[in-house]
């Protein structure tokens, strides 16, 4: 006879039990997830981060990768006196490094591999180079994660149909869409990084800029008078928490939803337009 305690029921069927049936679909399963907060069975951070599971398994690499033009690169050519002020100025770990331009990046060099030369051992940077992993724009952020862990990998340059390097996503790039910001000791709030061009007339930036912060960088003119950040913009011109994908033509400005819960808006994409429309598009 077996004597084993009976198997507890996953957190999924205990709240499927309580709230409506089995879901048969991702909304139904963020409905039940949403009651589920309402009932108070979850808290806020874990209905976010359960959310942003479901958001990364539906999201592809291009929505979340570093534009080219905002990679940090060291090129082949350059001595180590020439890169490593560049390298501590930037405070990233890992460099994609290049011969000649971007779309030829020959490895990664770890800032961790440099110590020998610091140290006055000889030090050679093509032969310090790992290797470098490249993934296509439209891989599912998902699957990357189980890469990356599966082959401790903590960044991949991303390619498009063409072969050439379009960006670049770390680790930590999903996980944010996980957990959201991880913010380290280097992380600061200047409005330059809140706001960041991606070299094609588009802008990414956080929810939670300033209006007069975003009017600064791009020109525009964005008016205070209602609410004081561009998130909050968007929620008025939504009358509600939009969802990722949403788009919204403001003052001859298009603005896409990068990041969203049910709870707030965490990203956005900014584009000037040329026709000037107060109104969302749905």
């Amino acid at each position: 006879m077996d004597h084993s305690a009976p198997r507890k029921p996953s957190l999924l069927a205990r709240l499927t039990a309580l709230l409506s049936g089995e879901p048969e679909d991702r909304q139904q399963l963020l409905d039940i997830l949403q009651q589920a907060y309402r009932r108070d069975l979850l808290d806020a951070d874990a209905l976010s981060m359960m959310e942003g599971v479901l958001q990364v398994a539906a999201r592809p690499v291009r929505d979340i990768m570093i534009p080219r033009a905002q990679m940090d690169v060291i090129d082949i050519s350059q001595s180590p006196k020439e890169f490593i002020p560049y390298m501590i100025a930037t405070t990233h770990s890992r460099f994609p490094v290049i011969e000649g331009d971007k779309d030829h990046i020959i490895g990664i060099l770890l800032a961790k591999d440099l110590l020998r030369y610091c140290a006055g051992e000889e030090f050679d940077l093509r032969d310090s180079l790992r290797p470098a992993i490249f993934v296509p724009e439209s891989k599912r952020l998902n699957v990357l994660l189980r890469e990356f862990r599966s082959k401790r990998n903590h960044l991949a340059l991303v390619v498009n149909e063409y072969g050439g390097v379009s960006g670049m996503v770390t680790i930590e790039d999903v996980l944010e869409q996980i957990v959201g910001d991880i913010e380290d000791e280097y992380d600061f709030d200047a409005c330059e990084d809140n706001v960041i061009p991606d070299g094609h007339g588009r802008y990414r930036l956080k929810a939670d800029t300033e209006i007069e912060d975003f009017n600064a960088v791009t020109g525009a003119d964005f008016s205070r008078e209602e609410c004081d950040t561009m998130g909050g913009l968007i929620l008025q011109a939504a009358g509600r928490v939009p969802k990722q994908g949403e788009r919204f033509d403001l003052m001859g400005w298009q603005f896409v939803v990068l990041r969203a819960d049910s709870r707030r808006v965490y990203s956005l994409q900014a584009e000037q337009t040329p026709d000037v429309t107060v109104e969302a598009a749905h």
